[in-house]
């Protein structure tokens, strides 16, 4: 039996950004969380939360420049979802990204590493909860 919580309803919902960075020989960037922050050292599509006078799309470039120190351009979205950390109930908003021609490499500004990965070497590291319904998401855009 499933159990539903009264209260999920009225929690507030906080709206996040992530990019899947695709590089050109298919991989896609993943960055690793720092260890005092939630979710310590688990692996994660970059980006952050929506800010209140923000458009999602323009979220995830001023995000993934603060954190990566990259440029991106959106390709795509993917559908959004909710996922409950127990503690912050968050609305998952993905993006296809590639980087802009004449883009710095990603840097981890606020990771403790980047790396490029491919979809089968993802199944492999200790990636962040809500980022595994954004791997299922990508891999049915990739297989339909």
């Amino acid at each position: 039996m499933v159990h539903v919580d009264p209260m999920m309803s009225s929690r507030p919902t906080v709206p996040v950004v992530c990019a899947v960075i695709e590089s050109a020989d298919g991989r896609v960037l993943v960055a690793q969380r720092p260890a005092h922050k939630h979710l310590g050292l688990k692996w994660e599509f970059a980006g952050g939360k929506v800010e209140a006078s923000e458009e999602p799309q323009s979220a995830l470039i001023r995000e993934i420049r603060e954190e990566l120190g990259c440029d991106i351009s959106i390709a795509g979205d993917l559908p959004a979802f909710t996922h409950d950390y127990g503690t912050v109930l968050i609305e998952m908003i993905p993006f296809i990204c590639a980087l802009v021609p004449g883009s710095p490499p990603p840097h981890p500004h606020e990771h403790v590493a980047v790396r490029w990965v491919t979809l089968e070497e993802i199944n492999t590291i200790d990636l962040a909860p809500a980022d595994w319904p954004v791997v299922a998401r990508y891999r049915a855009t990739l297989s339909g």
